[in-house]
């Protein structure tokens, strides 16, 4: 019996369809660990030092304690960061605290404390974990779309030695988790759109096609990454709901990936019901399983008495929603109501902090975020030098300025590239960017700050090394070696941009004059 074989046209469209990852898989997980490694040992360093809690310190870690004794937020005294320090923990008031976050994030704190204790290192490591985890998963993110080991090695150097997500890997604070579970999220679609093109070319081989012939294709209901992605976005709302725009951006990106798909397998433009066929599917996977992994971040709330507006359903049995959902749902129900206005309401709007950051200068670390300061440390007092004026400790929010800059026009390179060339790969960036940044506008009518944008820098990563991908060009290009050669020394001055700032990130003592010439612009001081 003869083989049958394929025509030379279908296989073209299978190598399509299939795009295979590289070879060096070994290679590949040993870089991604390496870097891994490395970056919690850079944020691990020191970790518990200052030891007191800074910034937006003084409500996570407090809530973090709470729940893990009692499963929801209690109020704490008005002196409980002082006495927290020296040692009393168990301080909390009888009364339910009012929280303006789900849970999750205050969870993962408690993690920490669970293993350490309510120290500052004990506060602080699982923000240290998941900071380093954030390289992991970015090096795989960067690998899968640029389809080279190098690239994402060079986006793990990059995101390891980024001084806003270093920061906040050392600070106990919602945002690093957040940017993990977004990160990952992204990444697991990005898997998933492999995993479909895969399938559809399967598809075709097993049944000797030269392509759809104008068909939508098979309707694949279990996508086992995407229900990932569902789990990952799920727990990113948990940690904080501006997750949602990026829930929603991605969500329809991931269902024009589809399409994309099945057009290039010779789906037919009047074949668009593939909208139907693959978004239905999507909407349950990404949004309803989502939504389910988002509830039971607040299983602690649900499980226990005590909460902030626990009774309200209980206190209200007429009301609509209790008769729909039931006292506990509805009472949840109520106090995202409540949770809500915060956020939006005049009590917010009406704020001011010396260190608001307009959204509109993020990208280009227009404004810093004062973490910590001791000021005026006279000469001959905690180690400051007799020949100076007078020495000081900071931390201060603030990203590798070489990092971000060069990000920035990297950036808008992407757009521009994605729109004229539609390379479907620079989407993930400038959608990743878009919906991390752009919704902060609507809110510039209350304080907003840079240290939101640690979700922004993995997607600002990815578009950098896609840049210095376009640079090298394929392995026999002769520019290669020159372009690897100017992004190996670009890589390596966001090394050395970075040790030069570290002492601002580590509230390290140093002279006025050694800060100040850190200080590059006005707007950071």
């Amino acid at each position: 019996m003869s083989a049958v074989t394929a025509p030379a046209e279908t296989s073209a469209l299978q190598a399509a369809l299939r795009d295979p990852m590289p070879t060096d898989r070994l290679v590949g997980w040993t870089v991604t660990l390496g870097l891994t490694a490395l970056a919690f040992v850079v944020r691990v360093i020191g970790l518990g030092y200052p030891d007191k809690l800074v910034f937006d310190e003084t409500y996570y870690p407090k809530d973090a304690w709470s729940l893990l004794h009692f499963g929801y937020e209690r109020e704490w005294p008005a002196d409980a960061n002082e006495r927290v320090v020296a040692g009393e923990t168990m301080i909390m008031g009888d009364g339910p605290a009012f929280v303006v976050h789900p849970p999750l994030g205050k969870w993962l704190i408690a993690g920490g404390e669970a293993l350490f204790g309510m120290t500052s290192f004990g506060w602080r490591f699982s923000a240290c974990v998941f900071g380093a985890l954030l390289v992991l998963i970015t090096i795989r993110l960067v690998r899968r779309i640029t389809r080279s080991t190098l690239l994402g090695g060079a986006a793990g150097v990059l995101l390891t030695f980024d001084g806003l997500a270093f920061v906040m890997s050392r600070i106990g604070l919602l945002d690093g988790f957040q940017a993990f579970f977004l990160v990952a999220g992204v990444s697991a679609l990005v898997a998933d759109r492999d995993w479909f093109r895969t399938r559809l070319a399967d598809h075709l081989l097993a049944r000797g096609l030269p392509d759809l012939g104008g068909l939508a294709g098979p309707l694949v209901l279990w996508r086992p990454w995407r229900v990932l992605a569902g789990v990952m976005f799920g727990m990113a709302c948990g940690v904080k709901w501006s997750s949602l725009y990026v829930v929603a951006a991605f969500g329809l990106l991931s269902v024009a990936w589809d399409v994309g798909a099945r057009r290039l397998a010779g789906a037919s433009r009047r074949s668009l019901l593939g909208l139907l066929v693959d978004g239905i599917p999507a909407f349950v996977s990404v949004v309803v399983l989502g939504a389910l992994v988002y509830l039971s971040t607040w299983a602690g709330w649900l499980a226990t008495q005590g909460g902030y507006y626990r009774d309200w359903g209980r206190s209200n049995p007429e009301s609509t929603s209790v008769q729909l959902l039931g006292a506990p749902l509805a009472s949840l129900l109520h106090y995202h109501s409540q949770m809500y206005g915060f956020h939006t309401g005049d009590f917010i709007n009406n704020q001011s902090h010396g260190y608001d950051a307009d959204p509109i200068g993020w990208l280009v670390l227009a404004r810093t975020i004062g973490i910590d300061a001791v000021n005026n440390i006279e000469p001959g007092v905690d180690g400051c030098p007799l020949d100076v004026d007078r020495c000081q400790r900071v931390i201060t929010g603030i990203g590798t300025p070489l990092l971000w800059w060069v990000g920035a026009a990297c950036l808008v390179v992407a757009v521009v590239w994605w729109l004229m060339r539609r390379d479907w790969r620079f989407g993930v960036p400038v959608v990743g960017v878009a919906s991390t940044w752009l919704p902060w506008f609507q809110y510039t009518d209350r304080p907003t700050f840079l240290f939101y944008a640690v979700t922004i820098i993995p997607f600002t990563v990815l578009a950098v090394c896609l840049l210095i991908g376009l640079a090298m060009g394929p392995p026999d290009a002769p520019r290669r070696r020159v372009a690897t050669m100017v992004s190996a020394v670009f890589v390596a001055l966001v090394v050395v941009n970075f040790i030069y700032f570290h002492p601002v990130w580590t509230d390290a003592l140093l002279s006025y004059r050694e800060w100040a010439a850190r200080m590059w612009l006005r707007t950071w001081i």
